[in-house]
Formats: C-alpha cells, sequence, structure tokens
C-alpha cells in the first residue's frame, strides 16, 4: 500500500490534503509532516490522518508532496535528504524552485517533479503545470498528475516554460481580482449599491467562464457576439483600445515571467 505525505500543513498543503481525501484516497495512505502541535491537532480532527515529523514522512511514504515556502525550501531538503531513497518521488509546489536545485540536494535516483498551482485549488478548480525532473519516468509523472487532480487540472509542460505558466496561471487570479474589483468599483462610481455591483459583475464573471469552457468557443467570437455594431460594448471595448489595456497585460505577464526566472535563478 502505497502512502504518500503531505510536508507543510498551511493552506494549499491543507488544500491538497483535503483534495486528496475527497477524491477517496484513503486516510492510512496519508502522512502529514507538521511541527507546530496545535495545527498538528487540527488536521487529526478534521481529517483522521497521521501526522508526523518531516523525517519521518520522508522515510515512509513512497510520494513526498513539498508544499513549504520558497525560501524554505533549502532548509527542508537538508532535514529530510538522509530519510529519501532512490525511486522514491517528490513533488515540489515550491513557485520559483528548479529540479537542479531539489535534485542537487537528496539522494541520486530520487524523482523530481515541479509543480506550478494556483489559488482556485482551495475550491477545486485549480490549474497546475507539472514538469519532470532528470530522474522521472511515466509513472512518476502520472502519480504528480492524479496527486494535482485531485484539486483541479493538470497538464505538462517542459520546465522551462514554469516561468511563463507562473506569469499566466501562478500569478493569474490575482489579475482576475483586480479587473472584478475595478468594474464592482466602476458600478458605485456609475451609481448602483455595492452589494448589487458586486453580485452583478461575480455572476458575469462566473457566466463568462462557463461560455468559455462549455462552448468551446475562441474568446475573440465570444466577444464580437456582445459587440454590435455602434453599441454601448464597442464604446466601452474603444476605451480600453485607447488605454493600451491588452499592451498594459503583456507587460505585466512579461513582468511576472521576469520575476518568476529571478526568483529561481536566485533558488
Amino acid at each position: 500500500m502505497k502512502q504518500t505525505a503531505v510536508i507543510g500543513a498551511g493552506v494549499m498543503g491543507e488544500t491538497l490534503l483535503s483534495g486528496l481525501v475527497r477524491a477517496g484516497r484513503r486516510v492510512d495512505q496519508l502522512l502529514v509532516g507538521e511541527k507546530r502541535e496545535a495545527r498538528a491537532a487540527e488536521l487529526v480532527e478534521r481529517y483522521g490522518v497521521a501526522v508526523v515529523s518531516n523525517i519521518d514522512a520522508a522515510a515512509k511514504a513512497d510520494t513526498v508532496a513539498l508544499v513549504v515556502k520558497p525560501q524554505d525550501m533549502a532548509e527542508v531538503l537538508d532535514e529530510i535528504a538522509g530519510a529519501l531513497r532512490p525511486g522514491q518521488l517528490l513533488v515540489s509546489l515550491a513557485a520559483g524552485i528548479t529540479t537542479a536545485f531539489i535534485e542537487s540536494r537528496v539522494p541520486e535516483g530520487v524523482a523530481v517533479v515541479r509543480v506550478m498551482p494556483n489559488t482556485p485549488a482551495l475550491v477545486d478548480e485549480g490549474m497546475s503545470a507539472i514538469s519532470a525532473g532528470s530522474h522521472c519516468d511515466e509513472e512518476h509523472l502520472a502519480e504528480a498528475e492524479a496527486l494535482m487532480a485531485s484539486v483541479g487540472k493538470v497538464v505538462r509542460v517542459p520546465e522551462k516554460q514554469q516561468d511563463a505558466v507562473t506569469a499566466i496561471s501562478g500569478s493569474g487570479p490575482a489579475y482576475i481580482f483586480f479587473v472584478v474589483e475595478s468594474m464592482i468599483e466602476a458600478g458605485v462610481h456609475l451609481g448602483l449599491p455595492r452589494a448589487t455591483a458586486h453580485e452583478l459583475v461575480v455572476q458575469t464573471l462566473v457566466g463568462s467562464a462557463h461560455m468559455l469552457r462549455e462552448t468551446n468557443e475562441h474568446p475573440t467570437v465570444l466577444r464580437e457576439q456582445v459587440t454590435s455594431p455602434g453599441g454601448t460594448t464597442a464604446a466601452a471595448l474603444r476605451e480600453l483600445e485607447i488605454h493600451k489595456v491588452r499592451a498594459a497585460f503583456l507587460a505585466a505577464l512579461e513582468a511576472a515571467r521576469d520575476r518568476s526566472r529571478e526568483l529561481a535563478s536566485g533558488s
């Protein structure tokens, strides 16, 4: 019976744990590495999982998900390296940490998969991109996919594309929330009660997302369906083009990609 350990029980760590439980993973197949006693007690009560030391989690598990802050990764790897073994799978959810960085700190032959998740995983609508390290085989990648599929969708990408993934989907929810926030404020400015503006904008976002997913139409087609010649939507879109919103998005995503590269090189 294969064991999976989650080291790091913060928000994303618990999200992954709860997703695995909901996906049908047996709790006696799950371990959690957590040092804080109060937090450990919460997880035991909430999920019925065994909470152990990081070293015990690494020693007992076949798959170890490292859900720790990037700045803590080196310390955690130094702590558990002696308990790891060739053929074991390490799945890292730490932004900007390369597979090479992890492989340099663990025994030869440990398989490493790098993951870029995003926060909609909290509601099982996450988007995760996974990349294989130098010792991964198909079985390792399939297990990493199954792990992340418990909280949303998964795609495989070459690791060189992870900085772009970080810019698009990793940071992407913040851009969406920024647009929603701006539309709500505009609604208030136009005379709507804030609660009404909030409901209008959020449901419009949800409905539009469902249209994109269900129709599988290109967003340009869907946009044109809303845009009557000389109408209100055309007038609004003209202002967005005048203010170079499209170019601003490109510049913003390039900045996020470049920062991801900086973090990776600094790791």
